[in-house]
């Protein structure tokens, strides 16, 4: 079994999420455990399907079926990243400027959904990762 399709995209997870953390906190000026979340660069969703996507290209190659199922859910999961998630950030955005004066509400969170540019930061954290887990030893692939 070849456990490098496991791991790739575990480690895209914590290689961007960790990228993002640091982003995060220079903006912010301090550690920013409070901006871990959806949204933000790089994106972490982007991070992990292209990551996976790539190890398909790297280990099989272009024309194989999984790679274009591999860009097919890439594709979908990125759509929806940039699109339906950053309106429904915009819509929490609305709601909150409304209820503003409401104490009893607690307001929802408005970082939502991603930028292009947070994207394909994600998409380059993803073919990075998949590139050094493919260039490991053969010790992560276990004959059977």
């Amino acid at each position: 079994m070849d456990f490098s399709y496991a791991l790739t995209p575990f480690l895209a997870w914590l290689v961007a999420g960790g990228l993002k953390f640091v982003v995060n906190s220079l903006r912010a000026g301090k550690l920013a455990f409070g901006l871990i979340g959806y949204g933000g660069l790089p994106s972490n969703h982007s991070a992990i399907v292209s990551s996976t996507g790539a190890l398909i290209a790297f280990k099989e190659g272009l024309a194989h079926p999984a790679f274009g199922v591999a860009v097919t859910l890439a594709f979908i999961v990125m759509l929806d990243a940039s699109s339906l998630r950053r309106q429904v950030g915009k819509h929490a955005q609305a709601i909150n400027t409304l209820v503003a004066h409401s104490p009893e509400r607690p307001p929802l969170r408005e970082r939502m959904g991603h930028t292009p540019l947070e994207i394909t930061a994600g998409i380059a954290v993803g073919i990075s990762v998949a590139a050094a887990v493919h260039g490991l030893p053969t010790w992560l692939a276990v004959q059977s």
